[in-house]
């Protein structure tokens, strides 16, 4: 990006927060919230579509009505967090013999009896739900027992209770304690694969941090998406430093106001909905050939996600430090994987995480963004069948496949 666009970039977040102009910053101020809600705090210069407004509303429109993403449901539950929060989750079960192996490290937790089936628990990243690991659930039905569950604020989950009576910050360390809550409703016994993406897997570990019996107890494989166990901070999100610098100033203030004018930020987000899909596609992916379909869905599951609940949560970001929670997972079968091109949480992130953790399998993927179990799922969901069958979550012969396609598959519910 140029000196003049990212100057350009501090116009927007100043205008933004200028008072006395919402209505007139309004358009602009959703622009610059998209990019949050991608998961990225700065904006972008977008090029301009040629494409008229009309039709690009028809072939949003088409999109939304033939697209199966996101269209796969299970056995609905629901878990309370300790403040009260409703946690909305699904579980996708399997019949009881599966035939899987049994490794070394369960037979220690289990002893000769026949364990339980192994559950794999997927945690979702900031501004998304459940179903972005659509291609990864679809790959996985039948062949071994999935929990996917809402953060809170996001999806079918409840508004945060401590958010919205006490005015109380959305924490890493909360979320962490939510998932513990899922996994006492969803998973009250037997061994557990913990899988987050982004925010998701900061939540993971933040729950072995607070809970690490849980970890050494049952837990038996640990899988970790475009993440970072802390320093986020310093991430420039693809900018020259006088832009990024310029955003980091204003943006807390800025987005606190706009969390409090919600109605109107969220009209000026409609308004601008044709940059705001661009910032999604810069922020999420990488790739060139990426399926419309697909950019739509990434698109549909950020807009859902209300401004006051992207104000939030972004601070927790900047305080997240979780590396010493890492040292739970040093003997349990580890994948980290990140984008080459993330600009959300930069995969040098992950080589950070697998450095303090040698024995963990790092996947660098090249040509990919942010999301890239949704870009490029056929290699999220091989390393992580592999995962899985290393720690004897699913038998070694199993056909783990669909992640290309969801016919047959997509059960609308």
């Amino acid at each position: 990006m140029s000196e003049s666009s990212a100057e350009a970039v501090a116009d927007v977040v100043s205008a933004a927060g200028a008072a006395g102009s919402w209505r007139r910053a309004t358009g602009i101020a959703g622009a610059a919230i998209g990019v949050l809600a991608a998961g990225a705090a700065a904006g972008v210069a977008v090029e301009r579509m040629t494409v008229g407004r009309g039709m690009r509303r028809r072939a949003r429109l088409a999109l939304d009505s033939t697209g199966p993403y996101g269209a796969l449901r299970g056995t609905p539950g629901k878990a309370y967090a300790d403040d009260g929060t409703e946690l909305y989750y699904e579980v996708d079960d399997v019949q009881p013999d599966t035939g899987a192996a049994v490794s070394p490290r369960r037979r220690r937790l289990f002893g000769r009896k026949a364990p339980a089936p192994v559950t794999v628990v997927f945690s979702h990243g900031y501004c998304l739900t459940q179903d972005s690991w659509h291609f990864q659930r679809a790959a996985l039905r039948g062949v071994v027992r999935t929990v996917h569950w809402d953060q809170r604020s996001h999806g079918r989950s409840g508004r945060g209770a401590a958010q919205l009576t006490e005015g109380v910050p959305v924490s890493i360390d909360q979320l962490g304690r939510d998932l513990k809550a899922v996994i006492d409703a969803a998973v009250p016994e037997g061994p557990i694969v913990l899988v987050g993406h982004s925010m998701g897997g900061m939540t993971v570990m933040a729950l072995a941090d607070q809970y690490p019996e849980l970890v050494r107890e049952r837990v038996v494989a640990v899988a970790l998406v475009g993440t970072s166990s802390g320093g986020l901070g310093e991430v420039n999100f693809g900018l020259p430093v006088a832009g990024v610098n310029a955003v980091r100033r204003v943006l807390p203030g800025v987005l606190k106001a706009l969390g409090q004018r919600a109605e109107l930020v969220e009209k000026g987000r409609r308004a601008t909905a044709d940059l705001f899909a661009g910032v999604i596609k810069r922020y999420s992916f990488a790739s060139r050939d990426i399926d419309p379909a697909v950019e739509r869905f990434a698109e549909r599951m950020i807009e859902s996600t209300p401004i006051d609940v992207v104000a939030e949560f972004y601070p927790a970001f900047t305080e997240h430090d979780k590396t010493q929670a890492l040292a739970h997972f040093a003997e349990l079968p580890m994948l980290v994987l990140a984008g080459v091109r993330d600009l959300v949480t930069p995969s040098e992130h992950s080589e950070v995480i697998a450095d303090l953790l040698p024995d963990a399998e790092l996947v660098l993927v090249p040509d990919a963004g942010h999301l890239v179990m949704l870009e490029h799922p056929e290699v999220v969901t091989d390393r992580l069948a592999d995962l899985l069958t290393r720690a004897g979550a699913v038998p070694a012969g199993a056909t783990v496949g669909g992640y290309g396609s969801t016919s047959g598959t997509a059960q609308p519910g």
